[in-house]
C-alpha cells in the first residue's frame, strides 16, 4: 500500500484551527506538521482509539498534542480529533480541540497574561484561574 491521503470534514474551519495553532502554539504545530502527519500518511495512527464501527471499518482516534502546562489547566489539552477509513485508505482529519480559543485566536489577535493566551469573551474567568494556578503553584 502507498500510504493513506487526507481529507477534512471542514477544510477551511480546520485549516484556521491549524493556523491559530501555528500563531499560538509552536511547539505543537511543529509536532504535528514534521513528525505526526507523515507518520499517519504512512498508517502508523497515533493517539488513543476513541470509538470503532465495525459497519464502516473505521476507528476514531484522539492525539494530545504537546502544550505548555498552564494552557492546558486554563483552555484543556491541544488534541486532534482524526477518523481513519481502512477501506478507502483515507484520514479524516475533523478538528483540533480547544476549538473555541483557537477559533477565536484566528478571527482576532488574543491578548496574553503571565505567559497565557487570555480569551476576550471569558477573560475573566481566565485570568482568575491563571490567578489560582499561580497561588496554588506557590
Amino acid at each position: 500500500m502507498k500510504g493513506y491521503v487526507f481529507d477534512y470534514v471542514n477544510e477551511n474551519e480546520f485549516k484556521k484551527l491549524e493556523r491559530a495553532l501555528k500563531k499560538y502554539n509552536m511547539l505543537a504545530y511543529k509536532k504535528l506538521f514534521f513528525e505526526y502527519y507523515p507518520k499517519l500518511k504512512d498508517g502508523e495512527f497515533l493517539g488513543q482509539i476513541v470509538s470503532v464501527n465495525q459497519n464502516n471499518n473505521t476507528k476514531n482516534y484522539e492525539l494530545k498534542l504537546p502544550t505548555d502546562t498552564m494552557f492546558s489547566k486554563v483552555h484543556g489539552d491541544v488534541v486532534l480529533h482524526y477518523t481513519v477509513y481502512q477501506n478507502e485508505g483515507v484520514v479524516m482529519l475533523n478538528t483540533i480541540s480547544p476549538e473555541e480559543i483557537l477559533s477565536e485566536g484566528h478571527q482576532t489577535e488574543l491578548e496574553t497574561y503571565k505567559g497565557v493566551m487570555v480569551s476576550k469573551t471569558h477573560a475573566e474567568k481566565d485570568i482568575f484561574k491563571i490567578n489560582l494556578l499561580n497561588m496554588l503553584g506557590k
